[in-house]
């Protein structure tokens, strides 16, 4: 593959994701407006409460979305891990929304509806950056990715690689573990069993 269409492939891959991503968050933006304007404006709540529990129905929501839409072809490394680094991820980019509303509404002193909703949309815009960025690195491993381990939730460490030559020395055993290496000593083609040819 030359690597323009490397390239182009990479990005156009890009791109899908972007879209699916800015779908759902789209969504899940919806859904924190809606629940924030009734709990701050039809409730009296403040601002800061109200935002953070619509921002705890929408991450819910957008977690499901993108684990089984978005980033489905990424590796699966458990729905508790995920679900957790997910949430814990989505808690920051609540407080760089919650930055943005604080500092508009206790700063600026601008507490209509109109200045609530200028400083959510400024706020989550930030915080979705944050979010995509972060989802990717952290919670939504590509399938390449090594594996990670249940109790602690870092990567393993990567495996012996099957195409390296095993290594020599007594006891050294081929990567599929039921015959040994050949001795060195050992070159001549005749030396090699039948079911080594049956492999070449």
């Amino acid at each position: 593959m030359s690597l323009v269409a490397k390239i182009h492939r990479q990005f156009a891959h890009l791109v899908r994701e972007l879209a699916k991503f800015g779908s759902v968050g789209a969504i899940a933006f919806v859904i924190t407006v809606a629940i924030g304007n009734g709990l701050h404006t039809g409730l009296g709540v403040g601002p800061l409460t109200s935002n953070a529990v619509a921002t705890v129905f929408a991450t819910t929501f957008s977690y499901l979305a993108n684990r089984y839409w978005t980033f489905r072809h990424r590796d699966r490394t458990g729905l508790g891990r995920e679900y957790v680094l997910f949430f814990g991820l989505n808690g920051v980019g609540l407080v760089i929304t919650e930055l943005f509303i604080g500092f508009t509404h206790y700063v600026l002193k601008l507490d209509g509806p109109v200045s609530y909703n200028a400083a959510l949309v400024v706020g989550t815009g930030v915080a979705t950056l944050f979010r995509f960025w972060s989802y990717k690195k952290w919670v939504f491993l590509p399938a390449s990715a090594p594996q990670v381990d249940p109790a602690s939730g870092l990567p393993e460490a990567p495996s012996a690689d099957p195409a390296e030559p095993a290594a020599e020395g007594p006891g050294a055993h081929r990567a599929n573990g039921d015959r040994p290496a050949p001795s060195p000593r050992l070159g001549h083609p005749l030396d090699q069993t039948a079911e080594d040819y049956a492999e070449i």
